[in-house]
């Protein structure tokens, strides 16, 4: 992995997919590369590190360009070998002829390997993809037909791939092929395009064709052929994308999080939108597709996730338990695929991801769907792989998340499942209905609220001048504000790598108590009015006790602190039960200043990736 494009046309093939890749940088990356066809030869340019580096790289070569029809380009994710020049793709055949980039990762790569060296092929580098490269160009040996190459070589891989070829005896063709990762196909006049992605092509065309796995794509310059892994032509739908090329700017802001930040009141109006018309009306959710008898004998929900999802999850089990009584488990999708589970044909399976991409939480749906359990996915992208595999779907309407630290699309997926608890309290009749009618009165407001707090930051800045020089924190809260507390610790340490954990406040005592001293600041969420307020509270005196510096988080109606605490961030009042989708944007403005202070990349952490699609 990480990012692929390619282009044929008549535009300048350079600046197309330079742009391209530009607009893929979000999603993390070691090195970048590009093949260019140029009148009949192929040019491979790598560099490792930023996108500017090949940039100036092929800057330099410019003059050595003359006749640009099509290319293909990448930047890559290292999970075989290491970053380097020699590992970076594209990757040739031993003859140099055959091109391929490639997302994924391929299982078998070290038994075809072995045969492909036996035949004679020179190997290079110690990635998966080279293995790819060899075995198409072996199978080109004998067929003499690209597509028919790609079609018997594919047929050869375990595991995950979305592939780009190119062959110097072909001109103006790029083969595509795609198995469990991402790939589409955007349609233009006159030129085409492929990539792993859609901001990769969103300023040239709005038209594309999704790839589903093991179809193959033959693109040309005036022509889109699609077929399945037998040769059947597949005929394929042409969708809109439904986003703008602004989308991709920064607005002013300095860094796309700092811009998706404060972009979150209209967000949680967004998913609201078209969802909530009215407190006294019922929550509409017209994509899930569920019986509602059978939703008011339901009896067991599992929720499945990775990372800041995962997070979301946490609080959507305890929404969901708090206003139907439905139990509710929340569990990584990592550790989901390898264990006996108990989803049954009346277990209702949701499955949170940002991108819809995420390669553990698809293979996790995929099971659940084996047993028979209807699928409902949150996601921020409807034109996802897990959006196609859902029987019921909630988008989330973030729109597009270009920092790799997910801000935005949280405070989506939060808002998504405050309204499909509602929804299943209004179905079931577990709650009052003059609470729920609050409740959503309450949801209403959070936008302004939450304005209010990013209508002056010079507080939270303060404070994360004051403690950016620690090198460990410690989060703690219980309740629902147990999952803002491992969330805000988590943007802390992906975007400034101070090693934070969040903890639930009642097990401080039970182990983390004893690494307390000076140096480790601890921040604590309380909520005045809130069942786990003094609690939280008490944990917070045992740990100054221990000399710890203390950080709150609280209402700024919360006069009782000033003399427990170092520092103070403070919010607007809000219940404990909506409290958290207020109380994660301070943390995340805390872990935005603190990197910046740091002189961090805040925007493209190192070794993380947007989108993780492989396992």
């Amino acid at each position: 992995m990480c990012g692929i494009v390619g282009y044929t046309g008549y535009r300048d093939v350079v600046s197309v997919l330079l742009k391209g890749l530009t607009n893929l940088e979000y999603r993390g990356y070691d090195s970048a590369g590009m093949a260019i066809r140029d009148g009949e030869d192929i040019k491979i340019f790598k560099t490792l590190g930023k996108l500017i580096n090949l940039k100036n790289e092929l800057e330099s070569h410019r003059s050595e360009i003359n006749n640009p029809v099509m290319g293909i380009g990448h930047i890559r994710w290292a999970t075989h070998g290491s970053p380097s020049l020699v590992n970076a793709h594209p990757h040739t055949c031993s003859c140099g002829k055959l091109v391929v980039v490639h997302n994924g990762i391929i299982e078998n790569y070290k038994e075809l390997r072995e045969q492909l060296i036996k035949k004679g092929c020179k190997f290079r580098s110690q990635t998966d993809t080279e293995t790819i490269a060899h075995l198409i160009a072996d199978e080109y040996s004998l067929c003499k037909n690209l597509e028919t190459a790609v079609r018997n070589s594919v047929k050869k891989l375990q595991g995950a791939y979305a592939v780009c070829v190119i062959h110097k005896d072909v001109p103006d063709v790029i083969v595509g092929a795609r198995k469990h990762a991402p790939m589409l196909i955007g349609i233009g006049e006159g030129e085409n395009f492929i990539a792993s992605d859609t901001p990769a092509i969103i300023e040239y065309t709005k038209k594309t064709v999704y790839l589903e796995d093991n179809e193959i794509a033959v693109v040309t310059k005036d022509n889109v052929k699609v077929t399945d892994i037998n040769g059947n032509i597949v005929k394929k739908k042409v969708e809109i994308l439904p986003w703008e090329p602004a989308a991709l700017s920064k607005l002013g802001y300095k860094h796309f999080m700092l811009k998706e930040i404060h972009e979150q009141p209209d967000v949680i109006r967004n998913v609201l939108n078209g969802k909530l018309y009215d407190i006294d009306e019922p929550v509409e959710l017209k994509e899930v597709n569920i019986d509602k008898n059978i939703l008011k004998n339901l009896n067991k929900i599992q929720i499945i996730a990775c990372g800041t999802s995962l997070h979301a999850a946490l609080a959507g089990k305890y929404l969901i338990e708090e206003f139907s009584g439905i139990s509710t488990e929340v569990e990584a999708s990592s550790e989901y695929i390898y264990r006996r589970t108990t989803t049954d044909s009346s277990t209702l399976v949701i499955g949170v991801s940002q991108s819809g991409e995420t390669a553990d939480t698809i293979t996790a749906i995929k099971q659940a769907k084996e047993k028979n359990a209807h699928v409902l996915i949150i996601t921020n992208r409807p034109d996802s792989n897990m959006a196609r595999l859902a029987d019921s779907l909630i988008h989330v309407n973030a729109g597009i998340e270009v920092s790799v630290a997910a801000t935005k699309s949280y405070t989506a997926q939060l808002i998504s499942f405050y309204l499909l608890a509602i929804h299943l309290a209004e179905i079931k009749g577990f709650k009052d209905s003059k609470y729920l009618k609050g409740l959503k009165h309450e949801l209403i407001q959070l936008p302004i609220k939450i304005e209010g707090i990013l209508s002056d930051t010079s507080g939270i800045q303060k404070c994360a001048r004051k403690f950016s020089s620690y090198k460990n924190f410690i989060y703690i809260a219980r309740g629902i504000n147990l999952a803002t507390a491992y969330e805000g610790a988590l943007k802390l340490k992906e975007i400034s790598y101070i090693n934070a954990t969040g903890y639930p406040a009642g097990e401080l005592k039970h182990g983390p108590i004893a690494m307390l001293d000076e140096t480790m600041p601890v921040l604590s969420i309380l909520i005045p009015g809130g069942i786990t307020y003094e609690k939280v509270l008490s944990n917070s005196e045992e740990a100054k006790a221990r000399n710890a510096k203390l950080i709150a988080l609280t209402s700024i109606d919360d006069k009782n602190l000033e003399s427990l605490f170092d520092f103070i961030l403070r919010i607007p009042p809000v219940s404990e039960i909506l409290s958290p989708v207020i109380a994660c944007v301070p943390l995340q403005l805390l872990a935005y200043y603190i990197a910046e202070f740091l002189g961090k990349d805040v925007d493209q952490p190192r070794n993380l990736a947007k989108s993780v699609t492989v396992e």
